[in-house]
């Protein structure tokens, strides 16, 4: 994945999309993983349309009255585990979300989403198939555990920024130091449907990855899975830097995602299908370039004011900011107290509930 912003706003390269989503939500919830669970297994920062919930059928792009995309006929959620800095002493506290480069300013929080063809250089030359109402995938799995496998995961990544516009090295896992702008987690999924399922068991199978990495050409699709579909991803960006004056002694990773664990291995998103009517086939038959694609040529976009205004319905109530001990003098900005017997984020009672 190796662009600068500079390559992004020059034009050179055709119908491909990529705009910014505020947050929608931080909540226990995954209609995907653990329909009907109140609360899921861990926590989630969701983006896209207010439809979403615990379960979730039907034509999403229909269900939605609002959403925090900038384009306004988007009710698709995406969502990822939610990223947490583990004091020395066993307290937590949630990393803020930063708003990414070359988006309009002020949006709260979110994640950035493409949606392309090929690459940043080229359309390329095959059909792009849009997904189908129903549609929904994950990539990557919680119970990913060691580095190997971690590295067999294309396109699942992170990223230690030296200002926001920083898109390389990618690492496997938490970078092993303090980051000077943060950190980026991507998230990378496969292109390659197998033209009958709108899901699978495992919620992957009926998708196949031909890339050896995020934002690089991906190769023929297999003959199980002939349909190219758009290459979906997300990049969000952690504010860590706010916690780099607390940076254990011992050099250890403090950073942790909310499924479990301190490595990063595990790093997994979920996706929605929720575009209205055909604009997302539109957008993908069209020639147009990221913010080129806005204003009606050929989708619809919105304010940001609009983005961060709609909200989920929120069906788990807890404290999802962190926890702290009576023992510990920091102040986080008012988190509750640990659970007994515990020093694990509330939000994540959580990690094994």
């Amino acid at each position: 994945m190796k662009w600068s912003p500079l390559l992004l706003q020059a034009g050179l390269s055709q119908a491909a999309l990529r705009f910014g989503c505020s947050t929608l939500s931080i909540q226990r919830l995954d209609p995907v993983v653990e329909p009907g669970s109140i609360p899921s297994a861990h926590l989630h920062q969701i983006v896209g349309g207010d439809a979403f919930n615990a379960t979730m059928t039907g034509d999403i792009g229909e269900l939605g009255k609002c959403t925090t995309c900038t384009f306004s006929e988007d009710f698709s959620n995406y969502w990822t585990a939610v990223m947490f800095f583990k004091h020395p002493n066993g307290t937590y506290k949630r990393v803020p979300i930063m708003q990414n480069t070359a988006l309009p300013n002020g949006i709260n929080g979110g994640m950035t989403i493409y949606y392309t063809q090929q690459d940043f250089s080229s359309n390329g030359n095959q059909k792009i198939t849009s997904f189908k109402p129903g549609f929904r995938m994950t990539v990557g799995s919680p119970g990913t555990k060691d580095l190997d496998s971690a590295k067999g995961h294309a396109g699942l990544r992170f990223v230690c920024l030296e200002e926001k516009g920083t898109r390389f090295p990618e690492l496997p896992d938490f970078p092993a130091k303090p980051c000077k702008g943060g950190i980026m987690t991507v998230h990378h999924f496969p292109s390659c449907w197998d033209g009958k399922n709108l899901d699978s068991p495992n919620h992957q199978d009926h998708m196949y990855n031909t890339a050896k990495e995020a934002f690089s050409p991906a190769g023929p699709c297999p003959a199980s899975h002939p349909v190219r579909m758009p290459q979906v991803a997300y990049e969000t960006l952690w504010q860590t830097q706010d916690f780099a004056n607390m940076w254990p002694a011992d050099g250890s990773n403090p950073f942790v995602l909310s499924f479990e664990g301190t490595s990063g291995y595990g790093t997994h998103a979920d996706y929605m299908f929720g575009w209205k009517g055909d604009s997302l086939q539109r957008a993908m038959d069209s020639s147009c370039m990221f913010q080129g694609c806005e204003n009606g040529k050929p989708l619809k976009s919105q304010s940001v004011a609009a983005m961060n205004k709609c909200a989920a319905k929120k069906l788990v109530t807890e404290n999802v900011d962190g926890c702290k001990s009576p023992r510990f003098r920091f102040n986080w900005m008012g988190a509750n107290s640990c659970p007994q017997g515990s020093p694990r984020s509330p939000a994540t009672a959580a990690w094994r509930a």
